[in-house]
């Protein structure tokens, strides 16, 4: 008897069905009132008082098992048929899908893209990880150069160095490599900088760098190309440039847009002064067309750069740079109207 119930137990695991028939049949064979489970009950009397433990728990697991099958089977019978009717109804009303929202940096990127795009300028793109040739030495940095020291970056290994691009001028280097003048490109990215992370800046930030090569480039081929970009995303063409500093510029600048002192906002962006620095320019040095193949003695360029993570919390008012990589939904949201 025991044998019978334990070959029973197997029988309903292996038992599945989806048809209503079949199921009620299980039951009625298993746990109906004159099933076989009241029926090895009432022959309980008749086991040997040696094996009467035996059989009861034989007893109680086939029933267990067959409820929860009975259960189980009820529970994928009720899904199959909501299922089926829900596939059926064609006149019920589809599931709405909320709206998405681009991101700040997406939104200044695509408007930076655009603006360059209609003077003729292309996109390149290039790795985040890169050696130590286009990242630094390629660009008038050499090897313990005292200006390496402000891009204190992320390396992944040493001898070779390989490490996180600390700018996007690493895909320039590797543009002018394979392409020959006349060359119009702009690089946008992701970069990274071993820096404290606070409210004004961030260990990874987005960069947007330009590039302009041909014959009798200017100094005021640069300033007019600023110009009207400042124009087309700010609204402002008032600019000045201020002498700086950068190795693989020469002359170099950094690029002020005047933002007007219109509202106490404005006193706060500009320390009271009105003016606002947006970028770094400069005429590419002749060493850095050298090492990418151009011949510097034919050729000139200009090249800019910026922070788009720095321009999207001017256009957008934004106080703080790490809500951009917090991926809060409830901020992200607030950008539904510029799709």
């Amino acid at each position: 008897m025991i044998e019978q119930i334990l070959h029973n137990i197997k029988e309903i695991e292996s038992f599945n069905s989806t048809s209503k028939e079949e199921i009620e049949k299980f039951r009625i064979k298993f746990l109906a009132k004159k099933g076989l489970i009241n029926y090895y009950f009432s022959e309980f009397k008749n086991v040997e008082n040696s094996r009467k433990k035996e059989y009861g728990l034989s007893i109680n697991k086939l029933k267990i098992s067959a409820q929860n099958k009975l259960n189980d089977l009820n529970s994928l019978l009720s899904n199959c048929s909501t299922n089926s009717q829900l596939l059926n109804d064609l006149t019920r009303p589809g599931s709405s899908i909320e709206i998405g929202s681009k991101h700040p940096i997406t939104i200044v990127k695509n408007r930076i893209i655009d603006i360059f795009s209609s003077i003729g300028y292309n996109v390149s793109e290039g790795p985040e990880i890169e050696d130590d040739w286009h990242n630094f030495t390629a660009l008038n940095l050499p090897e313990y150069h005292p200006a390496r020291d402000m891009q204190d970056t992320f390396f992944i290994q040493t001898n070779p160095d390989l490490l996180l691009r600390t700018h996007t001028s690493s895909v320039q280097v590797r543009y002018m490599e394979n392409n020959k003048p006349p060359i119009r490109t702009i690089s946008p990215g992701r970069v990274y900088r071993n820096e404290a992370i606070s409210a004004r800046s961030h260990c990874f930030f987005h960069q947007v760098e330009g590039l302009y090569i041909d014959e009798n480039v200017s100094f005021a081929d640069l300033k007019q190309t600023l110009e009207f970009f400042t124009k087309e995303l700010f609204g402002k063409s008032k600019i000045r440039l201020r002498p700086s500093y950068f190795p693989f510029t020469e002359p170099s600048a950094e690029v002020d847009v005047y933002w007007g002192l219109n509202n106490e906002t404005d006193y706060k962006m500009t320390k009271g002064t009105g003016w606002l620095e947006i970028m770094g320019c400069g005429m590419v040095d002749p060493n850095v067309l050298d090492n990418c193949g151009i011949d510097s003695k034919k050729y000139s360029g200009f090249a800019f750069g910026m922070g788009i993570d720095r321009i999207a919390l001017l256009l957008h008012q934004i106080n703080d740079i790490r809500l951009l990589s917090e991926n809060d939904t409830r901020f992200i949201k607030q950008f539904k109207s510029s799709l």
